[in-house]
């Protein structure tokens, strides 16, 4: 595991892959809380056990699962398999900048890791990288890999029981699984408060999301809404 790239390469250890774990500890719960609504709310459209599972080990994208489940069709035509490529697309743009934040170092990583290491890349991992690697100066590229690693497999046990509960409740809306993914979408905008400034882009996302529902049909209103959310959120960036 410590094989580089050259004789000046940073270390990829079995040191670095278990400190990356470590780090991702805290945000563990969150991805059981998530990993578990997802395979409820998987259970309740109709999805079986193999293709949830396959969902959360070939795809590891929480939100643009859960956002997938919405446009999910018993039949599919080309129309709805381009809009769930559109919004997921969309939901994951930030994928691209957080991988060129990361890749002079993934750079630096053996050649058959760094796929890897991309695929498993989340918003979390991301964060316990450049924390490791650009406040506490470290070089072991092992970190990063590690943490991610740790929240693949953690996601995929946690779908599992919450499709189980969910498969075994015939009416879900007489319990209220109906509303897991708003709800748990709602919660999860709670530690991003900073403020009414910054809550700005979020009420143009929503109202031009929702007036965008009222006027087209099919999904393109999390599109619209996301551009939208996106570009006021650029316009108060500046005028700072």
């Amino acid at each position: 595991m410590s094989e580089a790239r050259g004789a000046d390469s940073p270390p990829v250890t079995r040191a670095g892959l278990v400190l990356g774990a470590r780090r991702c500890l805290p945000l563990l719960p969150g991805i059981v809380v998530f990993g578990t609504a997802f395979g409820a709310a998987a259970a309740q459209k109709g999805l079986d056990v193999w293709l949830t599972l396959s969902l959360s080990a070939f795809v590891f994208a929480g939100a643009s699962q859960m956002v997938a489940l919405e446009i999910w069709q018993e039949t599919w035509t080309p129309a709805t398999f381009l809009t769930l490529v559109a919004v997921t697309a969309t939901i994951n743009a930030r994928m691209a900048l957080m991988g060129a934040a990361l890749a002079p170092h993934v750079s630096a990583m053996p050649r058959p890791l760094q796929p890897l290491n991309f695929f498993l890349l989340t918003d979390a991992s991301w964060l316990v990288a450049m924390r490791y690697h650009q406040v506490d100066r470290g070089t072991d590229l092992g970190v990063v890999l590690g943490a991610g690693l740790t929240m693949w497999v953690v996601w995929i046990v946690a779908t599992l029981p919450g499709f189980l509960a969910g498969a075994l409740v015939e009416r879900p809306e007489a319990f209220g699984l109906d509303l897991v993914m708003p709800v748990f979408f709602s919660v999860m905008l709670v530690p991003l408060w900073k403020g009414a400034r910054a809550a700005i882009p979020w009420l143009v996302a929503g109202a031009v999301s929702l007036a965008t529902s009222l006027l087209v049909e099919g999904y393109l209103f999390i599109i619209v809404g996301a551009l939208s959310g996106a570009l006021a959120g650029a316009l108060i960036d500046e005028r700072r």
